[in-house]
């Protein structure tokens, strides 16, 4: 068996490891959640729209008291994910849809951390993140070698 290769098992991990230690991002990890689960009532088609909410416009979701940025116990997004009650969960059990626990607690999260939007990715201009402070750098000859040792050290691993 072939082993693996230092980008290899990097890439493994960053994708095995959620990345909880920053803030949510609302295109990578709130939008997919609230696209396949809740915008076939409350997104952009008028005609399927239900109780005049919209999820996908912040400022609708906002004046509608669907969330309170912030307040994340207070808000009724998170009252309904919740809720047991099949009158008031959401996504309504006729859907036949339902939010994971870890989806759940990333909603949560995202009100919490003020349920900030972004517009759609293909309009956001890019930004070369900077490089991170690592221990071993010697060990470093190009800009991704700095976010590879990054992750080692940061699980106690040495290159």
């Amino acid at each position: 068996m072939r082993s693996l290769s230092s980008g290899m098992l990097f890439l493994l991990l960053y994708v095995a490891v959620p990345a909880f230690a920053e803030k949510l991002q609302y295109n990578r990890d709130v939008r997919p959640i609230l696209s396949d689960n809740c915008f076939r009532c409350h997104g952009p088609d008028g005609g399927n729209r239900k109780a005049k909410l919209r999820l996908d416009r912040r400022e609708v979701a906002i004046e509608r008291e669907a969330f309170i940025p912030g307040r994340a116990g207070e808000s009724e997004l998170v009252k309904r994910i919740f809720s047991e009650d099949p009158e008031h969960k959401m996504p309504p059990p006729e859907s036949h849809k339902q939010l994971s626990v870890a989806q759940k607690e990333i909603l949560k999260r995202w009100i919490a951390e003020g349920a900030e939007y972004q517009p759609h990715w293909a309009y956001i201009k890019p930004t070369r993140p900077a490089l991170p402070e690592v221990k071993y750098r010697a060990w470093v000859r190009t800009h991704i070698d700095a976010f590879i040792l990054k992750e080692l050290e940061a699980r106690q691993i040495k290159p």
